[in-house]
């Protein structure tokens, strides 16, 4: 799995034009390695400032306005590949064109 993280504050302050672009980009990435067979699913996620944290403490439940955790970086999207080794999962994060951080982590098939 690749999580990407980014700064949503430097996105924000980015032109409507280099938004464009950027995402133009991020397009014809996610298309070129979908033919490729390496993405299997992936979204974008809404804005931190939308997410609702439930933390568990105990038996008791607390519900919180905003992200998990505080950071500049957040993560603002995923993908699902399918990649023979982890080295081929590097390759693919390097190749991620948004910039940012991009996290690869193996997946636990629970079925």
């Amino acid at each position: 799995m690749l999580l990407f993280a980014g700064d949503q504050e430097g996105y924000d302050a980015m032109t409507a034009a280099d938004q464009q672009a950027m995402l133009a980009q991020v397009g014809a990435w996610w298309e070129q390695n979908t033919a490729a067979g390496k993405l299997k699913s992936g979204d974008q996620l809404q804005p931190p400032r939308t997410a609702t944290t439930v933390r568990h403490r105990g038996a008791e439940r607390e519900i919180s306005d905003g992200p998990f955790i505080e950071a500049k970086e957040q993560v603002g999207g995923f993908a699902i590949v399918e990649v023979a080794s982890l080295d081929e999962a590097l390759e693919l994060a390097k190749s991620w064109p948004a910039g940012g951080a991009v996290e690869v982590r193996p997946v636990v098939e629970m079925h």
